[in-house]
C-alpha cells in the first residue's frame, strides 16, 4: 500500500498543534517570568498612575492638556502631554480592569515585543541557536526598563520599523510605504518617535554616501534607494505634525535631552551603573568581542546603529532597551560569521544539529501554549487570584489613606517621586508641588526641590517662597531629619515609608492638636 504524506495523521497534527515552537516557547517564558515574578515591578515608577490619571482627563474632557492641572503652581505651567494616546489606552483598560488590567497589558506587550524580536532574527538567519541566544540576551538587557508606561509601545514599533528599513535595505521589499502610517500613531503614543526620523536618517546618508563612492549598476541602485529614503522621510515628518501640539511636537524630545538639568539629575537618563549585575554590559561586550572576532564586514548603516546606539546606552540608562532591539541582528550577523569560521567536524554538526531542529519547528504551526497561557492568566486575574499595586514599601500608601481621612489644607510639598502616586490617588483634593515630570518643571522648580530636599543653604526661604504649610516626605531623608529639628515644624503622622510634617503656624492647627508630635520611624 502506498502513503500518501500529503494527509497529516491526526497524531502528526496533534503535534504539530500542541507542541510549542521556539518562537512560543520565548513568549510563554516571558509571560510566565513578567506575570508571577516581576508583574510587581512594573509599577516600580509611579507614572503609571498620572499617565492614568490623564488619560481619564482627556475620555472626560475630550481634549489634551496643554497646561498642569495636578500641581498647586500658579498661574498653571505649560504642560506637553506627548503621551496622549498612550494614556488614553492606559484608562479605558484601567475604567475596564483596574491596575491589575494595566499590568497585565504591558506584560502582553513586553511579551509580544520579544516574541517578535525572535520573528524578525529568525527572517534574516536559519541559525536558530543564534537567534533564540541572541533574543534572550537582548531581552535580559531590556529588563531593566520593564515598567507600566508609554515607551513600551516605543519598543514594539521601533523594532518594526528596523525590519521595515532592512526589508527595504536587503530585499529591495516595498515596506517603506508604511512608515508615514505608522508615525501618525508613534507621534501620539511616545516621545521616542523621534528615533523613527534619525533611523530613517542613517538609511538615507549610507545610501547617498555609497552611490556617490560607487559606480555603475551599483551607485544607481544606491542613488534609487538614497531618493525612496528621502521622499519617505519627508512623509514621515509630515506624518510627525498629526497630533494635538503640530510642529511643537518635534521640538519635545530635543528640549529635553538638551537640557543639562534634567539629564544630570533624573535616574533614568543618567549611564548605566556598571557595579551592578548589569545585563546590558554583557550584550555590549558580546558585541565588541563578535564585531572583532568575525569576518564579516558592516555596512556603513550597521556600523552607524552600532555607534549611536551604545552611545545612547552608555549615555543614558533608559535607551538600554533601544539597544537591545536594533543591535541584535548585527550582533546575528556576526555571530554567524564566527559560528562559519569553525573547525570544519564541528561546524558539520552543528549544521545538522541546526537542520533538524528547524525541520522540527517548521512543523509546529499551533498556538495551543501561548493562546493557554493567555487564558489562564486572564482568568487568574478575572478571579481575583493575580491582583497589581503600588508596593507600600516604596510609596507613600498609607500616609496617603492619612491625609485622605484627615483633611490638610494649604500649599503641600512633597518627595518627587510620591508625587505621582499622589497624583493617582489623592488628587484632585491634594496638588502636588512636583512630580515625575521633570521636563515640564525644569530647572526652576527643580532646582529649589533639590534644594528642600537635601536641606540645602537656603531651604527655608524656599518653603516661605511657595507658602508650603505641610510636607509629605520620605522618612530617612535629610529634609525629614532637618524639619525634625525645627520648633515650627511638628510631625503629625510617620512610617517607615513617609513622614507628615505640619507647620505650627498654620490652618491646621487642629491637627496638631489632635496628633502629638511623633518620633520618626525606624528603617
Amino acid at each position: 500500500m502506498i502513503r500518501d504524506d500529503s494527509i497529516a495523521s491526526p497524531k502528526k497534527l496533534f503535534r504539530a498543534a500542541a507542541l510549542p515552537s521556539i518562537g512560543n516557547m520565548i513568549f510563554v517564558a516571558l509571560l510566565f517570568v513578567l506575570t508571577f515574578n516581576s508583574g510587581q515591578g512594573l509599577l516600580a515608577d509611579g507614572d503609571t498612575g498620572y499617565h492614568i490619571r490623564t488619560g481619564q482627563i482627556i475620555l472626560r474632557t475630550w481634549q489634551v492638556p496643554t497646561q498642569d492641572p495636578y500641581s498647586f503652581h500658579n498661574p498653571p505651567l505649560k504642560w506637553t502631554a506627548h503621551e496622549w494616546f498612550s494614556e488614553v489606552i492606559m484608562a479605558v483598560i484601567f475604567e475596564l480592569s483596574g491596575l491589575t488590567g494595566v499590568v497585565l497589558f504591558f506584560i502582553f506587550l513586553l511579551a509580544l515585543t520579544h516574541w517578535a524580536l525572535y520573528r524578525s532574527l529568525r527572517s534574516r538567519s536559519d541559525d536558530i541557536y543564534l537567534c533564540a541566544i541572541v533574543t534572550l540576551l537582548a531581552t535580559a538587557c531590556s529588563s531593566t526598563h520593564w515598567l507600566a508606561r508609554p515607551h513600551a509601545f516605543s519598543l514594539l514599533i521601533t523594532l518594526g520599523w528596523c525590519h521595515l528599513l532592512d526589508r527595504f535595505q536587503y530585499n529591495n521589499q516595498n515596506t517603506l510605504v508604511y512608515l508615514p502610517a505608522l508615525m501618525v500613531l508613534w507621534v501620539n503614543l511616545h516621545g521616542g518617535f523621534i528615533i523613527g526620523l534619525v533611523l530613517i536618517g542613517i538609511y538615507f546618508a549610507a545610501n547617498a554616501i555609497h552611490a556617490f563612492t560607487s559606480s555603475g549598476v551599483k551607485s544607481q541602485a544606491y542613488r534609487r534607494k538614497a531618493k525612496t529614503l528621502l521622499i519617505v522621510l519627508f512623509a514621515t515628518f509630515a506624518a510627525c505634525l498629526i497630533n494635538p501640539y503640530g510642529l511643537e511636537i518635534l521640538w519635545f524630545p530635543i528640549r529635553v535631552t538638551s537640557d543639562r538639568f534634567i539629564m544630570d539629575r533624573v535616574t533614568e537618563f543618567l549611564s548605566p551603573n556598571f557595579h551592578e549585575v548589569l545585563p546590558f554590559k554583557y550584550m555590549l561586550l558580546a558585541t565588541i568581542g563578535a564585531l572583532a572576532l568575525s569576518r564579516s564586514a558592516l555596512s556603513l548603516t550597521e556600523v552607524t546603529l552600532v555607534l549611536l546606539f551604545s552611545y545612547m546606552a552608555l549615555y543614558s540608562a533608559r535607551h538600554v532597551s533601544l539597544f537591545a532591539i536594533v543591535v541584535s541582528p548585527i550582533l546575528l550577523k556576526s555571530l554567524e560569521s564566527i559560528v562559519n569560521q569553525l573547525p570544519t567536524n564541528f561546524l558539520q554538526t552543528y549544521r545538522r544539529r541546526v537542520e533538524n531542529l528547524i525541520a522540527i519547528d517548521a512543523d509546529i504551526k499551533g498556538f495551543v501554549w501561548p493562546v493557554g497561557t493567555g487564558l489562564l492568566v486572564a482568568s487568574l486575574a478575572v478571579a481575583g487570584a493575580l491582583t497589581y499595586h503600588f508596593d507600600d514599601k516604596t510609596f507613600p500608601v498609607a500616609a496617603v489613606e492619612f491625609i485622605k481621612k484627615e483633611r490638610i489644607t494649604g500649599n503641600m510639598f512633597n518627595n518627587d517621586e510620591f508625587g505621582d502616586y499622589l497624583i493617582f490617588t489623592a488628587w484632585p483634593v491634594y496638588r502636588v508641588f512636583m512630580d515625575g515630570r521633570s521636563d515640564m518643571y525644569g530647572m526652576k522648580f527643580g532646582s529649589d526641590y533639590l534644594t528642600v530636599a537635601n536641606a540645602q543653604r537656603g531651604w527655608k526661604g524656599v518653603l516661605e517662597k511657595y507658602k508650603i504649610s505641610w510636607v509629605l516626605f520620605d522618612t530617612q531623608s535629610p529634609l525629614s531629619a532637618a524639619l525634625l529639628e525645627q520648633s515650627d515644624w511638628q510631625p503629625i503622622y510617620s512610617d517607615r515609608v513617609a513622614t507628615i510634617f505640619i507647620k505650627k503656624i498654620s490652618a491646621n492647627a487642629d491637627l496638631l492638636e489632635r496628633f502629638p508630635s511623633l518620633a520618626l520611624a525606624n528603617p
